[in-house]
């Protein structure tokens, strides 16, 4: 072969800047890239095997991929025995096609974007990458076909290049980086490893690591050994250097659902995750059309629903890592889920927004929801008492998802479950049944235990709604069930309303004694053995109190005073007296007749005290004043004892 020089066709001047400024921002990407593009060659040859379109050599049932690291000489290599290239392919992937698309990358992306985020992938671009970390790249490569010659191209700027003959004997493509000063410091033997393991490790051919230096000094340990057994006339054993792969190239997503076992589907979940806890369940996607996707989807515990969502769902492209958490493809409700998913035919060479309007990638989301939903709607169907068990960890995931996703609502509406204070788990559906159109739940079964019971002995099935979600949840579900409505237990108080004269009375005793004239006090017949008063707050005004908090933590960063609030979020809560309670009679006949109005007033504010006990909603002052007079109660009592 005659030794050929020349330059790439690049027009755009300072290429390699605006390169480094938007793709290789992470420089560790070329290690991605170079192992990718191994891959391929390997991929490339053993599909060419299959089709009988190559011949039987050596490495065609084992193939690997070497990555070669010399801490001395300041370079890395990347090996592979795939397809390898002629001189001909080398002048047409590497001198027009690598270098075109890079110019095409920059020309796209100064036009379009400053937003270095809008960049997946990269792959195609792979070679380029190279350079980002080099001062000197050699390609040393030799074609599968029969008779073609090995070459050699090396260029030390990626403009300037020549292509001289190699005398590789095997078929495959070393790809050897001499590092600049800047990368050899950066990239060392054991950064090197991680970077393998955090873009590679499920690549699908067998990665092999070789420390040059690590390599000489365990040969020179074992030479020192030989030694000092001649000299002792000792047998010697020699302990050869081994390697072994330092990736997993069959992930658990590459199999049949139906080969795999559970405790296979929990092993890989710990080991990509580093999660102590076991998953609850998983979908194991496999599937060829209308696109090819494999990958498995976990459930996991959530000790701590508002954990971080970072690197979740990991995306994959033929087995090598791309990125977590795109929410282009994976809707954002699907991050509290962890997992792996092989997007093989996702366009990677595109921006953010391009992802966004790509059809492809759209039916890929919408198979995805299909999935999940799907998977749920089963468990329902036929484990319902298992689902029933997984609820308190995937409800928040569920209503969230039916919040954030039109699809995903319509698909789970039905096996959405309600937990009530009794411990079951029902529907929508089958808490409405029967005479009731409103479901009653409760934000704290143990502050508010009196309204609870007083709401089951009407016939209601309490449900518990206390997650941050609830709130706007509740008030979704009602846009969505506008026949259907949701209220607290001490939003509703049932009893006959007193007559107009009673009413009045009450409201002005309470008021007087209360030193409160706007208080809202009314008066119901609850029962002897209720409390003698409650409070009662309408869903509308705890909703209004819930957006009040809202509002007040973000109180620093608006200029909105304590009065403006007070204004714009009123308190409403009202009084309900109960008139059959005994105390309540012995009350307005003490006033009645006259009584110490001091006796009386203390009597009064005592019971309000009570009621806002019961509601939760007793401030710490109230507290100090009732568990005083109730002391002093007992102490009167113990002395008629």
């Amino acid at each position: 072969m005659d030794k050929k020089s020349g330059k790439v066709s690049v027009t755009t001047e300072n290429i390699f800047p605006v390169i480094r400024q938007w793709l290789y921002e992470d420089k560790d990407i070329f290690v991605r890239e170079l192992v990718s593009n191994c891959a391929d060659a390997i991929s490339k040859h053993r599909r060419l095997q299959e089709l009988g379109k190559a011949e039987e050599g050596a490495g065609t049932t084992d193939y690997s991929i070497r990555v070669v690291y010399d801490d001395d000489a300041k370079t890395i290599a990347f090996e592979d025995d795939g397809v390898g290239m002629t001189e001909e392919e080398v002048e047409k992937y590497i001198n027009q096609i690598a270098f075109s698309g890079a110019l095409d990358f920059v020309t796209k992306y100064q036009q379009e974007s400053t937003d270095k985020s809008g960049i997946i992938g990269h792959f195609g671009l792979g070679f380029y990458s190279a350079f980002m970390v080099a001062d000197e790249v050699t390609i040393n490569t030799k074609s599968f076909i029969s008779g073609s010659e090995a070459v050699c191209w090396k260029s030390s700027d990626g403009m300037d290049y020549e292509i001289t003959a190699s005398d590789r004997s095997e078929r495959g493509t070393s790809i050897t980086l001499k590092l600049s000063d800047e990368a050899a410091k950066q990239f060392d033997s054991a950064t090197v490893r991680m970077t393998l393991r955090k873009y590679c490790y499920f690549a699908p051919a067998n990665i092999y690591y070789v420390d040059v230096k690590a390599d000489k000094l365990h040969e020179e340990a074992e030479e020192k050994r030989r030694k000092e057994a001649e000299e002792k006339n000792e047998e010697f054993s020699p302990d050869p250097v081994s390697y072994v792969p330092v990736n997993d190239k069959t992930p658990l997503w590459t199999k049949k659902p139906s080969e795999c076992s559970d405790d296979e589907y929990r092993q890989f979940y710990h080991s990509v995750f580093n999660d102590g806890q076991d998953p609850l369940f998983w979908i194991h996607l496999n599937m060829d059309y209308p696109f090819t996707l494999q990958g498995i989807l976990y459930f996991p515990k959530t000790d701590n629903v508002y954990q971080n969502l970072d690197g979740r769902i990991k995306i994959y492209n033929h087995q090598i890592f791309v990125a977590d958490n795109i929410e282009e493809i994976i809707p954002e409700f699907l991050f509290l889920l962890r997992g792996c998913l092989d997007c093989s035919d996702l366009p990677l060479n595109v921006s953010r927004s391009a992802l966004q309007q790509d059809e492809y990638v759209k039916k890929l989301s919408s198979h995805i929801i299909k999935k999940v939903s799907d998977k749920l709607c089963e468990l329902f169907r036929k484990q319902r008492e298992d689902y029933e068990k997984y609820w308190s960890d995937i409800s928040v995931f569920v209503k969230y998802g039916m919040l954030k996703e039109e699809k995903f609502y319509e698909k789970v509406e039905d096996v959405c479950l309600y937990k009530t204070v009794d411990g079951k788990f029902k529907t929508f559906d089958e808490l409405i049944s029967g005479d009731h159109k409103t479901v009653r739940y409760t934000t704290d079964c143990k502050a508010q235990a009196a309204y609870i019971d007083m709401s089951k002995s009407e016939g209601y099935d309490v449900v518990v709604m206390d997650s941050e979600i609830d709130n706007n949840f509740m008030s979704f579900h009602e846009y969505k069930k506008p026949d259907n409505r949701f209220a607290r237990v001490d939003s509703e108080i049932a009893g006959e309303d007193s007559d107009e004269q009673t009413q009045d009375k009450l409201k002005d005793f309470f008021r007087a004694a209360l030193s409160n004239e706007k208080m809202p006090v009314f008066a119901k017949a609850m029962g002897k053995d209720k409390m003698p008063a409650l409070i009662r707050e309408a869903e509308t005004n705890r909703r209004m109190k819930d957006m009040r908090a809202q509002y007040e933590r973000m109180m620093a960063m608006s200029n909105m005073s304590p009065e403006q609030m007070d204004e714009m979020f009123p308190e409403t809560e009202e009084l309900v007296v109960n008139t059959d309670s005994p105390l309540i009679v012995k009350l307005q006949a003490l006033e009645s007749l006259g009584s110490s109005k001091e006796a009386c007033d203390r009597l009064a504010q005592h019971i309000y005290d009570q009621a806002k006990l019961a509601h939760g909603s007793l401030d710490s002052d109230g507290l100090e004043r009732f568990l005083k007079y109730n002391s002093e109660l007992l102490a009167k009592s113990a002395e008629n004892l």
